[in-house]
């Protein structure tokens, strides 16, 4: 759509072509004055109202241009904004990793340390239990020696007694028959004679 003014230039241009040349002329024509006249002044009228159009036009767009330059502003300030908070959010998972990292590898080396003191306290409760049932079975032993040694002893003293009374009833029983009559006895006591052996 055509500005008024560049309708007015363009009735102009008209005019002029459909004016005629001067006689012997190929430049010059011969012009209505009081036509022109009103076309100029017609072109002077409109002039500031078609600059105060476009002034708005420009100010409209400048407008358009400033408020286009705001919102991008503020989009590169929230872009801006949110890539810090990434960024920030990947330093703090960074270091929250390296926390945990640590935090993992503090809790292997306790543990480890633990199960290493567990183990020697363990080895150490070994050895000293087995010391010390060593130390109970050596004191049982020597106490079932010496027992078997003492049983031995009166056993020994035991058979001598009981041999001894045994020759004296065997005396005394010979001292009661005569001869023919003992060794019958004898005979008939040498199965209690033999026992007494084993014994």
């Amino acid at each position: 759509m055509s500005s008024k003014i560049e309708q007015l230039i363009d009735e102009i241009e008209e005019f002029i072509e459909g004016c005629k040349f001067k006689a012997l002329s190929n430049t010059q024509i011969i012009v209505d004055k009081e036509q022109i006249e009103e076309l100029i002044r017609e072109l002077r009228m409109k002039t500031p109202e078609e600059i105060k159009r476009y002034q708005k036009i420009i100010s409209n767009k400048e407008a358009i241009l400033n408020d286009a330059r705001e919102k991008a502003a503020t989009l590169i300030n929230e872009a801006t904004v949110h890539t810090n908070e990434l960024i920030n959010e990947h330093e703090i998972m960074q270091q929250a990793y390296a926390q945990a990292n640590e935090v993992v590898t503090m809790a292997t080396n306790q543990a480890q340390e633990i199960l290493d003191n567990a183990t020697i306290e363990a080895n150490t409760m070994r050895e000293a239990a087995v010391q010390y049932t060593d130390d109970m079975l050596a004191n049982v032993e020597n106490i079932i020696a010496s027992a078997m040694e003492g049983t031995t002893f009166r056993y020994q003293e035991l058979m001598n007694g009981l041999n001894g009374f045994y020759e004296t009833v065997k005396s005394n029983r010979a001292q009661l028959y005569p001869v023919a009559e003992m060794e019958a006895l004898e005979r008939e006591g040498n199965g209690q004679s033999v026992a007494l052996d084993l014994i």
